[in-house]
């Protein structure tokens, strides 16, 4: 229903409707103004003093066809074919802005009768500029050709213009009456080879004035385009068409930071739009920094002070694109999420602000709410502007002082009066600022500074003053050592090569951290480790941006280096995982095998190239910091001992499973495919990997084995291998690419010893052969080890034969007294060889009553009891294993909790040791005495007698 309009507005339509009814009249152009019709041209007319005119200069607009096209949801790319261009230049500059005219007002119409939502209006008006832009540069070029022939590289091959569009019409998200950013490109030098030679520098400056002569000149049709081309290298003082290589070189020595925000939109819209993704992909590494770039901060506050700098001197506090709350600001707020992540995420590299964002939501860094917030006040900010440049076809931004018009605009957006939009507009932009004002200034990040006394603590390092008494005095007690670190780390070399900029950072940042290891329980190791992250970020000015703008980061990052040693130390040789500091969301990490890997596939899926040695270094970094946002989840009290480790389990095992994949295409491109489906390999975990049970530094159990029935088949390729050496190199390559050492790091430390006749055997093996060693030759701790086994990568078929084998193997019948006593003999010959405790200390792994007590009894039930209960072979965790032997009746329900309770524990407090970089060693406690006590009782009464002295040291292949 239309909302009431004032008595002015309506006598204002009623006027200016019946002005066009004797227009059409007196042009003999039939208007059937039916109720439909007339109700649409009212509401327009409403709007727009644009439609207004335009509809008196081509009154045919109104007769049947003309408000056909109005009314047609395709946009101007379906008609402007069947433009045709006059050869003379006024003839073609008047046909363009008629065609532009014609177009522009069938946007009005369709976006003020509700006919296209906001998106589509954007888009299509985006749409309607690239094509103005193709034919005129068409024309541009024929008359170009007709003077001084078509251009040609040094090749000899055909040169065009490249026409980029950027800020919003590179985002396909153009307003009304907005100029269009625009750069001018070619491919190469050359010359032309007309009778009048050109070189291609001029002869591509000359054709871009052209182009934009025919869509900036005002003439009396006004003008098709306004045409920016400040945003190209140099300015206005540049060159108005360079060279790939000049454009490359501009941007590598030049470039700043605002033209790296800049490039976000940009894209080819005219010309040689093939030859547009060549430059693309040259200027990328500009745009994108391969690693996370937190320097982009620096960037906006600059671009932000210059806004509200101009904001200032012109009074623009109202202006819906550069007032605070802006359209502006909701581009930067998402804009800074794609500089800093979209080099290693390309689905953030997405140009329109609406896509962009949700992009950066799917991703998690621009959470549901927020983002839903930003998307509401963009939509309503974007349709007000469009409005207010529909209203007169005027490149504006501000809301028109006069009440009427802004009672048409607010009519118009189906409000009852201005003040309810205005309002609603004030609601919004609150809204925005504070968003914006929580990205640029997190806690105030840099605007509060560290008290003068840490300031003067660097100072005198710097100077080479600093001593232990003044360094204790402050509060680091023993200070020996710091003072040493504190005094070496301004005269490091990396330090001292440090940039300007860079060096600003550092003395602001340090004595932050400073005060932040002052108030940890562990002062003096976090500054130690502090320091030495230092010199390795010092050539990285990215992270030292990280923790310079994101105080949450920074005492994140403080407190973790006083907890964990060893987590510290990962993000001293891997600085990549400060990120991870900033942003834990362990709430999102996929800890299922399935989503794991399919979060590797997309990470492999982000690079340019497939590369098995940048794959490699991309999977190790995914490992890394999964691990540690895994680190980071445990030391916070956020996931149990457990759960950790099945997810580290998890981890282990789709990054194999990746590896493996990387190997069988590196060998398949080499010697080609054997016959049969499927690859006929599988990797088998054992250990803790098998039993899901891995700590943060574990190294990796495998054993390799393969169908053996294509042991004698012959490989397609162009290289041809037999089976057995085909697989051979296979497990080969797994073993080495999962323990190279890449610039990311290692993936793991691998153990293949649990194979069959252990190191001295074959590191791949037959099925028959796994199977005929397994049942004749294996010792009982070999089939100990068994019980822990599980397929991880590999065939599905031959793994689901596997996991039968397994489960044949382990189901004979035993002696149930002869599995005891062997597992409790090789438990005490264990413990003899391995046990670290004392009277102080309890080895948390091989005390007694310790992890391996409960693990060697679990065993032995499993493998004296799994002949009668099948369903302890289904496990291979000790925690669910303890739940299937109560489940059987092996343990009751108290002797099945305080295992539990135990290895729980334990585990925890195994874990714990790691993280804090001590071997798995614990003083020797009440509630620990306690805990292993009732373990010991526990096996003692199950008959294992695993305490020294119980009887004689088992022997053992």
């Amino acid at each position: 229903m239309a909302l009431p309009e004032s008595a002015t507005l309506r006598a204002l339509i009623d006027d200016r409707y019946r002005e066009l009814v004797a227009r059409c009249r007196a042009a003999g152009v039939p208007l059937h103004d039916d109720a439909g019709v007339a109700e649409r041209i009212r509401r327009t007319l409403l709007a727009s003093d644009f439609a207004f005119d335009v509809w008196c200069r081509q009154p045919q607009l109104l007769a049947p066809a003309g408000l056909e096209r109005l009314r047609s949801g395709a946009d101007a790319g379906a008609r402007i074919d069947a433009l045709k261009l006059p050869q003379d230049e006024a003839g073609c500059m008047a046909a363009l802005r008629r065609f532009r005219h014609a177009e522009a007002l069938r946007l009005v119409f369709r976006d003020v009768n509700g006919l296209d939502e906001l998106p589509e209006t954007l888009s299509a008006t985006s749409v309607l500029y690239e094509s103005l832009l193709a034919r005129a540069l068409d024309w541009a070029t024929d008359a170009m050709a007709t003077r001084y022939g078509h251009s040609r590289g040094m090749d000899g091959a055909l040169q065009r213009l490249l026409v980029i569009g950027f800020g919003k019409l590179g985002g396909s998200e153009l307003n009304f009456s907005s100029d269009i950013d625009l750069v001018f490109a070619y491919p190469q030098g050359g010359q032309s080879d007309g009778t009048r030679v050109l070189d291609n520098s001029e002869y591509f400056v000359r054709l871009g004035r052209q182009l934009v002569r025919l869509l900036n000149e005002p003439t009396m049709d006004g003008i098709c385009a306004r045409v920016d081309m400040r945003l190209r290298p140099f300015g206005n003082a540049g060159r108005l068409a360079l060279s790939f290589a000049a454009m490359e070189q501009y941007y590598q020595s030049e470039g700043r930071d605002w033209e790296r925000y800049a490039w976000i939109k940009a894209r080819p819209v005219a010309g040689d739009q093939a030859a547009g993704k060549q430059l693309q992909d040259l200027l990328r590494p500009f745009v994108y920094r391969k690693y996370l770039d937190y320097t982009a901060f620096a960037g906006l506050r600059e671009m932000k002070a210059l806004i509200d700098a101009e904001v200032a001197r012109k009074d623009l506090a109202d202006n819906l694109k550069l007032g605070p709350g802006g359209i502006r600001e909701i581009e930067f707020v998402v804009q800074l999420v794609q500089l800093i992540r979209g080099g290693r995420e390309p689905s953030l590299r997405v140009r329109g602000l609406l896509p962009a964002l949700a992009a950066c939501e799917a991703r998690g860094h621009i959470g549901a709410q927020r983002a839903r917030r930003l998307r509401e006040a963009y939509a309503l900010l974007r349709r007000v502007e469009n409005r207010v440049q529909m209203l007169r076809d005027a490149q504006t931004h501000d809301i028109p002082d006069d009440a009427l018009s802004r009672e048409r605009i607010a009519l118009s957006l189906d409000h009852p009066d201005w003040d309810m939009l205005n309002q609603a507009l004030a609601a919004h932009r609150a809204t925005v600022s504070e968003e914006f004002a929580a990205v640029l200034m997190p806690e105030q990040g840099r605007a509060v500074s560290a008290p003068a006394a840490d300031v003067r603590l660097w100072e005198l390092a710097c100077d080479e003053a600093l001593d232990v008494a003044t360094l204790e005095a402050s509060g680091f007690v023993p200070a020996a050592e710091l003072v040493d670190a504190l005094l070496k780390l301004p005269q490091a070399a990396a330090v001292r090569a440090m940039s300007a900029r860079s060096r600003e950072r550092l003395d602001r940042l340090v004595p932050r951290l400073l005060g932040a290891a002052r108030a940890t329980p562990a002062p003096v190791p976090s500054l130690l480790r502090l320091c030495r992250l230092m010199q390795a970020v010092a050539r990285r000015s990215s992270y030292l941006a990280l923790l310079d703008e994101q105080p949450a980061a920074r005492r994140r990052l403080v407190r973790l280096f006083a907890d964990s040693a060893f987590l510290a130390e990962r993000v001293i040789a891997q600085p990549l995982l400060l990120d991870d500091v900033l942003d834990p969301r362990i709430d999102q990490l996929p800890f299922r095998r399935a989503d794991i890997a399919a979060e590797i596939a997309r990470v492999l899926g982000t690079l340019d190239e497939r590369d098995a040695e940048a794959e490699l270094e991309r999977i190790t970094e995914f490992r890394s910091s999964t691990a540690f946002r895994l680190g980071l989840a445990f030391n916070d009290g956020r996931v149990d001992a457990v759960a950790t480790s099945r997810r580290l389990a998890a981890l282990a095992e789709s990054v194999v499973g990746a590896v493996l994949a990387l190997a069988e295409r590196d060998l398949i491109a080499r010697h080609g495919r054997l016959p049969g489906a499927g690859s006929g390999f599988a990797v088998l975990g054992y250990g803790s990997l098998g039993g899901e049970e891995l700590g943060f530094a574990s190294d990796l159990d495998l054993v390799f084995v393969y169908d053996g029935q294509r042991a004698q088949a012959i490989s397609d390729g162009a290289r041809p291998l037999d089976g057995f050496r085909f697989y051979q190199r296979l497990a080969q390559r797994v073993m080495n690419w999962l323990t190279v050492l890449t610039r990311a790091g290692r993936l793991y430390e691998v153990d293949t010893r649990l194979r069959p006749d252990g190191s001295k055997g074959l590191l791949v093996s037959s099925v028959d052969a796994f199977v005929a060693y397994q049942q004749s030759r294996a010792w009982t701790w070999e089939h100990q080890a068994l019980l822990r086994a599980r397929p991880v990568a590999g065939d599905p078929v031959l793994n689901r034969n596997l996991s039968d084998v397994r489960r044949t193997i382990l189901s004979g019948a035993r002696e149930h007294a002869t599995v005891l006593a062997e597992v409790s003999s090789m438990r005490r010959r264990w413990r003899a060889e391995r046990d670290r405790s004392d009277p102080g200390q309890f080895d948390l792994k091989q005390g007694q009553g310790g992890l391996l007590d409960i693990e060697f009894a679990l065993q032995g039930l499993a493998l004296a009891h799994a002949a009668r209960h099948p369903g302890l072979l289904g496990v291979t965790a000790n925690a669910g294993l303890i739940e299937a032997c109560r489940s059987a009746g092996l343990l009751d329900d108290r002797q099945a909790a305080t295992l539990a309770t135990a290895h729980a524990d334990l585990l925890q407090r195994a874990l714990a040791c790691t993280l804090d970089l001590r071997s798995r060693i614990a003083p020797r406690d009440e509630s620990l005495e306690q805990l292993c006590d009732q373990v010991r009782a526990i096996t003692e009464a199950l008959g294992l007698r695993f305490a020294p002295g119980d009887g004689p040291a088992a022997s053992s292949g």
